[in-house]
C-alpha cells in the first residue's frame, strides 16, 4: 500500500525535489480554495448568495488553480522569473476573494481569514518589498469592492459596517505583510548562513585532505587512501603500484633562485604530472620535493612506463628564471604492492628505488 501511495505521489507531483515543493505548496492552496468553494456552497444553500454567479466564480476559482498547478507540473514555470508562480497566485487568489466578497452578502465575513492564509504563502518565496506591494494592493481591491457594493446594495452592505471592514482590512493585511516579510528575511538570512556554513567545512575539509601549495593531495590523507588501496586489493585481488619522485637539485634550485621560485617550481610540477596521469592514479606531495604517486589496479612494468612518460614531459618543460631558462628533471623509484605487505613496507622499497635512481645519476626511473 505504501508503495502504491508513493508510485501516486510521484506521479502527481513529480520526482525533482524543488518542483515536487512547488507542486506540494500549490496543492495545499487548491484544498483552501476548495474549502472556499464549499463554503460559498453553503452560502447559496442559505440564501445568502446567488447560484449561478457563485458556481461561475467557483470554477473561475478552481479552473484559475488548476491552471498554476497544470503549468508548475509541465516544467513551463522553469521559463519564469519565479518559478514557483507565488505572485501570480496571490495576486489570482486576492482578485477571486474580492468577488467572492462581493458575492457572499451577509455571509462576506469569510473572506477575511482566507486573506490573511493568502500573505502566508508568501513568506516561502517573496522578499518583503513585493509581499507589501501584495498586501497594499490587496488593501485597495477590498477597499474599491466595499464602497462598490455599499453604493449598489446599501442594504445588505451597510457603509458603516464596508467602513468598519475596511479598517479592519487596512490595518490587519499590511500587519500580516510585515509578519510574513520578516520570517522572508529570517529564512533568508538562514539560508545564507547555510550556505555559508558548507562553504566553510569544504575549505576545512580542503584543507585537511589538500597540500595548501600545490593543491595535491597532503601526506596524511595519502596515507589513508593507500591504506584504502590495500584492503580494496585484499578483497578484489587487484594490486596497486607506488611511486616516490624526487625534483632533481630542487634544492640548489631553491637557493639559487629564491623561495618563491621553487614554489613556482612545485605548482608547475603538480599542474603538468595531473595532465599526465591517469585519472584513477592519485598524486599527493609527501614532503619538501618529494611526491608520491598512487597506481591503481597496475603491475610495476605498467607503471614504469607511466613514470618514464611522466619524466619525459616535465624534463621538456622549460622555466623562465634568472638567466637561462631551468629544465627541471625528477628521479622515481616504483615498486608494487606484495600481497600481505604493509603500505609502510610498500613505501620503504619505493624509496630504496628513488635512492638507487639518484645514485645511479638521477633523471631516471628505477624499479625496485
Amino acid at each position: 500500500m505504501r508503495t502504491v501511495l508513493v508510485s501516486l505521489a510521484d506521479r502527481v507531483f513529480g520526482t525533482e525535489p524543488k518542483q515536487r515543493l512547488r507542486l506540494v505548496q500549490c496543492g495545499v492552496a487548491m484544498l483552501l480554495v476548495l474549502g472556499s468553494v464549499l463554503n460559498m456552497q453553503y452560502l447559496v444553500l442559505a440564501g445568502l448568495a446567488p447560484a449561478w454567479p457563485v458556481a461561475l466564480w467557483s470554477v473561475v476559482l478552481a479552473g484559475g488553480f488548476a491552471v498554476f498547478f497544470g503549468v508548475i507540473r509541465s516544467g513551463l514555470n522553469l521559463k519564469l522569473p519565479d518559478p514557483a508562480l507565488t505572485q501570480s497566485q496571490m495576486v489570482f487568489a486576492i482578485v477571486c476573494g474580492a468577488g467572492g466578497y462581493a458575492l457572499a452578502g451577509a455571509g462576506r465575513g469569510g473572506a477575511f481569514p482566507i486573506l490573511m492564509v493568502i500573505f502566508m504563502f508568501s513568506m516561502y518565496a517573496l522578499p518583503p518589498a513585493q509581499v507589501m506591494r501584495i498586501a497594499l494592493f490587496a488593501v485597495a481591491l477590498f477597499g474599491a469592492t466595499m464602497a462598490a457594493m455599499a453604493w449598489h446594495d446599501p442594504a445588505t452592505y451597510e457603509p458603516a459596517v464596508e467602513w468598519g471592514h475596511f479598517i479592519m482590512i487596512a490595518i490587519m493585511v499590511p500587519a500580516i505583510a510585515v509578519l510574513a516579510g520578516q520570517l522572508s528575511r529570517l529564512r533568508e538570512r538562514m539560508r545564507r548562513q547555510k550556505k555559508e556554513l558548507s562553504t566553510a567545512l569544504a575549505r576545512i575539509q580542503d584543507l585537511a585532505t589538500r597540500d595548501e601549495m600545490t593543491g595535491l593531495i597532503n601526506r596524511r590523507h595519502m596515507q589513508e587512501l593507500m591504506e584504502q588501496e590495500r584492503q580494496r586489493g585484499v578483497r578484489s585481488g587487484y594490486t596497486f603500484c607506488l611511486a616516490m619522485i624526487d625534483l632533481d637539485g630542487f634544492r640548489k634550485i631553491n637557493d639559487q633562485q629564491g623561495h618563491e621560485f621553487g614554489d613556482r617550481l612545485l605548482k608547475r610540477f603538480a599542474r603538468e604530472a595531473l595532465n599526465v596521469i591517469r585519472i584513477s592514479d592519485l598524486l599527493g606531495r609527501w614532503q619538501g620535493e618529494q611526491f608520491l604517486l598512487l597506481l591503481s589496479d597496475t603491475r610495476a612494468s605498467l607503471a614504469r612506463l607511466g613514470l618514464e612518460r611522466l619524466r619525459e614531459r616535465i624534463f621538456a618543460m622549460q622555466i623562465d628564471a634568472q638567466g637561462p631558462p631551468i629544465h627541471v628533471s625528477f628521479s622515481a623509484g616504483v615498486t608494487e604492492h606484495r600481497a600481505g605487505e604493509s603500505v609502510a613496507d610498500t613505501i620503504a622499497r619505493a624509496d630504496q628505488a628513488l635512492r638507487a635512481a639518484k645514485g645511479a645519476g638521477r633523471n631516471r626511473v628505477v624499479l625496485a
